[in-house]
């Protein structure tokens, strides 16, 4: 399921990003999207590809990894992020849903620690 009022547009300096032509009530899923089950050791294959910055962790042991379909893979990062994912292990699913009132014309984000307002440094901010 992806709401017909998304669309993929330019991003400022993040490439590519999942906005809205709408304005979006709180507590709104937005995309509920299939995803693809890897193992660990398909992981470590992936983690050397540009499809690293893509997948998601999986599972209860979080010992897999995922492939979503449909926009998700598209949603960026941010530390007061305007929406929430939740990953589903029984559907494999992954869904998008918002945690505050998104203006129409605005970007949906999402943050990558998993929680909205989580502010541990993610990967590409640790500086090494």
């Amino acid at each position: 399921m992806l709401s017909p009022f998304l669309y993929i547009d330019a991003a400022k300096d993040k490439g590519r990003g999942v906005f809205t032509r709408k304005k979006i009530k709180p507590g709104t899923i937005v995309e509920i999207a299939p995803v693809i089950v890897m193992s660990g050791k398909e992981k470590e294959l992936l983690d050397q590809t540009l499809l690293h910055d893509y997948i998601f962790i999986w599972g209860e042991r979080k010992d897999r990894c995922c492939m979503a379909l449909g926009y998700i893979p598209i949603y960026n990062h941010s530390y007061q992020a305007n929406c929430e994912y939740f990953m589903d292990y029984t559907d494999q699913t992954i869904f998008i849903k918002t945690v505050r009132t998104i203006a129409g014309g605005e970007e949906l984000t999402i943050n990558y620690n998993g929680d909205w307002n989580n502010s541990e440094k993610v990967w590409f901010d640790v500086k090494a």
